[in-house]
């Protein structure tokens, strides 16, 4: 019996050894695919047409430089004006505002530290009562001089999608935990997030 034990134990500590292996590789290869057929499918029909010819993977190098060279021109002066003109006559065309601001304000709320929307972690209930998931609180809103909090759910494995719903403070868990750790949690399916989630004594935004 103490020997069967013992094979069993062995045998999983193997197989727990080959999931840490093994499911960040294929969740990696997942979201990089993810990213690879979409971003690709941008401009590689463009160049291949242009090139008279098909190399894989071409419209995701060139989507690559092009951001570069977004970035490297909008950090200069001259460029910069452009781009704070060209983002004031976007907003002003209704259906492009509506589409444009919030994902610029999602993607900033998640890549630069001072610009950050999201408050704090904080666990609710959905998509029913009784299943719990993470959620970011963005900011308070009220509803006929009712409170509530803006929380915003992201989907897995792009946290750049997701619902964003309201709920009573007195319906949400503020979790002691970053908000990088929650994004991890969404992106990693869940594998990256913390044994335990401590809870914060007072929600404070």
């Amino acid at each position: 019996m103490a020997f069967k034990d013992t094979i069993t134990k062995i045998l999983r500590n193997y197989f727990l050894s080959g999931v840490l292996i093994i499911v960040p590789l294929i969740i990696t290869y997942l979201v990089l695919r993810f990213l690879f057929l979409n971003v690709d499918g941008l401009l590689s029909p463009l160049i291949n047409r242009l090139i008279g010819y098909k190399i894989p993977g071409i419209g995701f190098v060139a989507t690559l430089v092009l951001i570069f060279l977004a970035g490297i021109f909008a950090s200069s002066l001259i460029f910069s004006r452009l781009v704070s003109y060209a983002e004031s006559f976007f907003l002003k065309i209704p259906l492009v505002r509506t589409i444009y601001s919030p994902a610029k304000q999602l993607v900033e709320s998640l890549t630069i530290e001072n610009k950050r929307a999201f408050k704090l972690v904080v666990l609710i209930q959905f998509p029913r009562s009784g299943i719990f998931t993470l959620g970011f609180v963005t900011k308070k809103v009220y509803l006929k001089e009712e409170e509530f909090l803006a929380v915003f759910v992201p989907s897995t494995p792009t946290p750049f999608t997701g619902w964003t719903l309201m709920f009573k403070e007195d319906e949400v868990i503020p979790l002691d935990i970053t908000v990088e750790q929650g994004i991890e949690f969404f992106v990693s399916g869940g594998i990256a997030s913390p044994d335990k989630f401590p809870i914060k004594e007072k929600l404070v935004i």
